[in-house]
């Protein structure tokens, strides 16, 4: 998704990037990257605007600086929201990807979408996920032509990381506020607190809103440890699958197991698998002073 209309004249000067994220330890809801961007020379006057890391805001502040970087010809921004059920589908899945590498990615694919829309991006500042040297070297490494400064507290650090960072919370916090909840259960409600493992009330709200045989509703990352201790009242499935490996490891002679006899076809199995890595129902939004498309947010 992108604006058509044509970019100020300073993205054509050198230009600084700052990017965060919100919402990585939850075991509720998406998680958020978002970017900040202007010129290198309006670096001074971005200090001057009351950026801070957005987790020592009140949300009536993190709203208002939201709006007010919204507003500032000067500053461009994008984010990236990723959806409960593609983080699970990709940890869980056979060649599973970590959340570091989820993080990486994303931070990488905003990037992309700054410099393709025609941005001249010669510094990107961020928070770290892993290793700050590793980290800053594989991005390098992927981008030659940026500086890149890797930190831990970047947040608090660089007002360009600070404003991404009120940019990522803020764009969370509605994506919650505004969250459909697919399931049609009588007893569903939206009290589920913060979000965070350790709220009693989005405690309770998991062991309410849990079934025995469907597990969780889409807005749980059900790959999270958190959710290891519901499953024990949830219903056991047992796989023919599980029968065949069980044969192997007593060295017995493993049949092939066909698809057919499940069910399953070599096309319904692709397209199955397909939809489990790319996490369908991803909703992804990149943002900018000039998408006013998304003006709800």
């Amino acid at each position: 998704m992108g604006s058509e209309a044509p970019l100020p004249k300073w993205a054509s000067t050198p230009c600084i990037m700052g990017i965060d994220e919100a919402g990585r330890g939850p075991v509720l809801g998406p998680m958020v990257y978002g970017c900040l961007y202007c010129a290198r020379s309006y670096q001074k006057t971005l200090a001057t605007l009351n950026f801070a890391d957005s987790k020592t805001l009140k949300e009536e502040k993190r709203e208002e600086l939201f709006e007010n970087l919204k507003a500032d010809e000067s500053i461009g921004w994008s984010v990236d929201v990723i959806d409960p059920k593609e983080l699970s589908a990709k940890m869980l899945k056979k060649n599973k990807v970590n959340l570091n590498e989820i993080s990486h990615d994303s931070a990488i694919g905003l990037i992309n979408r700054v410099l393709n829309m025609g941005v001249l991006l010669t510094e990107v500042y961020l928070d770290t996920v892993g290793d700050p040297d590793k980290y800053r070297i594989k991005l390098s490494e992927r981008f030659p032509s940026i500086k890149f400064v890797v930190a831990k507290k970047a947040d608090s650090l660089y007002p360009v990381v600070s404003g991404a960072s009120i940019v990522a919370k803020v764009t969370r916090d509605r994506a919650l506020r505004e969250w459909v909840l697919e399931e049609t259960s009588e007893n569903m409600h939206r009290s589920f607190g913060s979000g965070y493992p350790g709220d009693p009330g989005t405690k309770a709200w998991m062991a309410n809103h849990k079934h025995s045989v469907f597990g969780f509703p889409t807005l749980v990352r059900f790959s999270w440890g958190t959710c290891t201790s519901y499953y024990k009242d949830m219903v056991e499935v047992l796989w023919d699958s599980d029968k065949v490996d069980e044969d192997v490891a007593n060295g017995r002679s493993r049949k092939q197991l066909k698809l057919s006899n499940v069910g399953f076809s070599s096309a319904s199995r692709r397209k199955s698998e397909e939809t489990e890595s790319s996490g369908k129902g991803r909703c992804k939004f990149f943002h900018s002073r000039k998408l006013e498309q998304l003006t709800h947010f």
